[in-house]
């Protein structure tokens, strides 16, 4: 038996996964039924799946591209299989693309400041509609930061500071189900012009929640998706679906935690440590943690029904999933960077708002 050497290039072999060949093998006919089968579940049928999954079924086949590297020292040559650079849906090449953010942001964007994660959820009655036009999805990441953006700036009553903000969009449940939600990376203050830094405390969760429904009802209103009939029956729920969380704060000198961080929250929909695919290949059960709407930590697919779930996923074209806000947006950073300011300049904390 080979001894395997660490550092040694191995070439993938994703046609022997079980993710592939269930692909390779049903997408054809998952085409062909979605139509009648599917489409009144997820949608109209987008063609970017059809791109994705070719690109996939093409990445890391040798016969479908290749670089060739060449050792400068030792003159030791291998061949590198092209990749299909496909988000959200390869498991290698998303991954690739998660190891990137994660030193991107921490190099690039974070500051060495306190960082807390807020998870905002919307109700499931208004779930179809971001599921059926998937721009409103960037539109209600702005819902959240305008929410952060004025309880923060009201905490601290002042109107020229912002916090930073890292949005990601994730369309998914623990179970591969339509769950529109938003994960933001929150700087655990704000920034003013000068790059200082005031911590302010925690708000609570039930302040940032009504404010968030608010700007949700707004927007679904504006685009024409809901009635005020349908707002005022939601707000007279004893529990609106309206949810936010934000138990999680990372010390800004916690890297490992903070990149720990931008790995679970701009994770793929599924994780083929979870699939467990029967020996005829006619079912796949997916595990997960407990779902409390279903009561129970798995959910069984036949093939076709497990195309549609994860492809349901896939972003279209130029769809921004990881989005930046306040300080921590492009232009802003795009300013300090023309003054010459380092990244890290800004962390210095303030005597009315230290923690």
């Amino acid at each position: 038996m080979a001894t395997t050497i660490k550092g040694v290039y191995r070439q993938r072999h994703p046609e022997a996964s079980k993710f592939y060949q269930i692909i390779e093998k049903n997408f054809e006919e998952f085409i062909r039924i979605y139509p009648e089968r599917f489409e009144s579940r997820y949608g109209y049928y987008r063609p970017v799946v059809t791109e994705v999954i070719y690109k996939y079924l093409d990445c890391g086949d040798l016969s479908r591209g290749f670089a060739r590297i060449r050792c400068g020292d030792c003159g030791h040559e291998f061949l590198l299989a092209h990749s299909c650079k496909c988000r959200y849906f390869c498991p290698s090449c998303h991954q690739k693309r998660i190891i990137q953010l994660g030193e991107h942001l921490g190099e690039e964007v974070l500051e060495e400041v306190p960082h807390r994660q807020i998870v905002f959820c919307i109700p499931k009655m208004l779930r179809i509609y971001f599921r059926n036009d998937r721009k409103l999805l960037g539109k209600l990441s702005q819902c959240a930061y305008r929410t952060l953006l004025k309880l923060y700036q009201a905490a601290l009553d002042r109107k020229d500071v912002v916090p930073g903000v890292v949005i990601s969009i994730q369309t998914f449940g623990d179970l591969m189900n339509i769950h529109p939600h938003l994960h933001a990376m929150v700087s655990d203050g704000c920034f003013d012009s000068e790059m200082a830094f005031y911590a302010l405390p925690s708000i609570p969760s039930r302040k940032i929640e009504e404010v968030f429904s608010c700007e949700v009802f707004r927007l679904l209103l504006d685009e024409g998706k809901i009635t005020e009939e349908i707002v005022r029956k939601i707000r007279g729920w004893r529990h609106s679906g309206f949810s936010v969380h934000q138990e999680v704060r990372i010390d800004g000198q916690d890297r490992d935690g903070l990149e720990g961080l931008v790995q679970y929250i701009g994770r793929a929909p599924l994780s083929e440590k979870k699939m467990v695919v029967s020996e005829d290949g006619k079912s796949i059960i997916y595990h997960s943690k407990m779902n409390s709407g279903r009561k129970r930590n798995f959910e069984v697919f036949d093939p076709l029904e497990w195309l549609a779930a994860i492809t349901a996923h896939v972003p279209n074209k130029g769809e921004h999933m990881i989005r930046y806000y306040g300080y921590y947006s492009n232009k802003s950073r795009g300013l300090r960077k023309k003054r010459g300011g380092d990244k890290h300049s800004a962390a210095k904390p303030q005597p009315n708002g230290t923690t």
